[in-house]
């Protein structure tokens, strides 16, 4: 899909090597836990209980699945700890995919991340921010116009993206700065929850397993609204390139977040059922709103607000980590070599980042935005366990390799049998839905051997390759990045 390496494109390659254009390592420990709690306390933990509480059918099996998709995620973030410092290369799961398994695999990732994966999680999390920004000024009683919520999104979502092409250190401030202001939201939460279990409202734990669905569906349908709200943790895997040393980094970032995150989700939706009745909580299309208007009285503002702070930081990191996904995937070939560009004054990689903000204003237009969840929670559960079967194969066959950290085997089986779990579950469930992810991700095969398999393609098609990837470097000013053992 890059097409020929020859011509301008060659040139500026050279040039490029010799003068050491690459992105820096500029990301500390603090700043890649910031990235990890940043992207996973977003929209999730304020839209998805009503999900978990709508399959689960209890309080008390919603607060299990809360814990064991935490307990879940943490399993995996460890096994991706162990990825990530043996093979230290930015992209996640389709560095490790295509160690493992070569490169037809490591595409069909590329090419459901790049149409389904990280558009549709963007898209999702910039609606979320652009209905809590709108919704105190057309007032309780008005529904915000669709109109002006797709704006205000798709507006955001250009802004951020300006800003992941301007500079690294600018990126990682933002990031900082929402990570602590979405934590204040959750501290007026689990403070009001304390508040209200104090002067004695417990009624709604009197039975708290009454009402639970059983079914394995079910229960699969409801880790998956509460494993999207924990997506991200292995966000920091996808810029291990710019971390400062990401053997001892990447795996405390990961050791330090994620309990965080679990702790923070866990209390917060206890706090959430001490207020709200399980109707409310369904009734609600923000959970958080919803317990705002209950307990704050005319200061109930202020939780649309810290709500949108949240999924602002949220599309923020999610912006900044995917972006260094796609471009790893053109430098490796598997998509227009144009997205494996950098610019030359900030070093940022800004094709990837304005071909990811296109995809996303596309998607935000979608009015079927439940569907797509489902849609993502399985491709993002199908590539997760080809990732867990990769290191396990790569345990046997390339011993050899350095590894840093070396998990427990009874980590990646427990997380591999519980992909298992939710994937068959998920098809018998929702068959049509996940058949449409299925054949999305086989309609990736044809376009993987026609435009990267095939090695003798016409000059026409060469050329129109070449025109497309050296336009791209003179309008965006940008030339390809130095590919050497900074990226080993």
């Amino acid at each position: 899909m890059g097409g020929s390496k020859k011509g301008s494109m060659g040139d500026v390659s050279a040039k490029s090597a010799s003068s050491g254009v690459k992105m820096k390592k500029e990301l500390s420990l603090m700043d890649g836990v910031a990235i990890i709690v940043g992207v996973i306390i977003g929209a999730g933990i304020f839209v998805s209980p009503k999900g978990v509480l709508l399959n689960s059918g209890s309080v008390g099996a919603s607060v299990l699945i809360w814990i064991a998709s935490g307990v879940l995620s943490m399993i995996g973030a460890l096994c991706y700890a162990e990825l990530g410092t043996m093979i230290p290369k930015s992209g996640g799961d389709y560095a490790y995919i295509s160690e493992a398994f070569g490169p037809l695999p490591a595409f069909l990732f590329l090419w459901v991340a790049l149409f389904i994966l990280v558009p549709t999680g963007n898209a999702i999390t910039a609606i979320t921010f652009a209905q809590n920004i709108l919704s105190p000024i057309w007032g309780s009683n008005c529904e915000v116009p669709v109109a002006a919520v797709v704006l205000l999104a798709a507006a955001t979502t250009c802004l951020l993206t300006i800003i992941n092409c301007y500079n690294v250190k600018l990126v990682t401030r933002v990031q900082d700065f929402f990570a602590v202001t979405k934590l204040f939201a959750v501290v007026i939460i689990v403070l009001a929850g304390v508040y209200y279990l104090c002067v004695g409202h417990v009624e709604h734990f009197v039975k708290p397993m009454e009402g639970t669905y059983w079914k394995p569906g079910n229960i699969a349908l409801a880790f998956y609204s509460g494993l999207f709200s924990y997506s991200g943790w292995n966000y920091l895997n996808f810029v291990t390139e710019e971390l400062k040393d990401p053997y001892k980094n990447l795996p405390k970032a990961i050791c330090i977040s994620m309990p965080i995150v679990t702790v923070v989700y866990v209390v917060t939706n206890i706090a959430y059922f001490v207020v709200l009745s399980k109707n409310e909580i369904l009734e609600s299309p923000a959970v958080a709103v919803t317990f705002g208007d209950k307990v704050l009285g005319s200061f109930s503002f202020v939780m649309p607000f810290f709500v949108a702070c949240a999924t602002f930081g949220s599309l923020n990191g999610a912006i900044f980590a995917s972006s260094r996904l796609f471009f790893v995937g053109a430098r490796s070939g598997h998509l227009p070599r144009a997205i494996a560009l950098i610019d030359v004054k900030r070093l940022t990689p800004v094709p990837s980042l304005v071909f990811m903000c296109l995809i996303t204003l596309v998607l935000i237009c979608v009015k079927d935005i439940d569907v797509l969840i489902i849609l993502v929670s399985f491709a993002e559960a199908l590539f997760i366990l080809i990732s867990i079967c990769g290191l396990l194969y790569m345990r046997k066959t390339k011993a050899h390799l350095n590894r840093p950290i070396k998990v427990n085997l009874v980590f990646p089986v427990i997380f591999l049998v519980n992909c298992t779990f939710l994937i068959c579950c998920s098809w018998v469930d929702k068959p049509v839905v996940i058949a449409s992810g299925v054949g999305l991700i086989l309609l990736g095969i044809p376009v993987y051997f026609v435009t990267i398999h095939w090695k003798n393609k016409p000059d026409w098609m060469l050329r129109s390759f070449n025109s497309f990837n050296n336009g791209c470097s003179k309008l965006f000013m940008c030339v390809v990045a130095e590919d050497e053992s900074f990226y080993q």
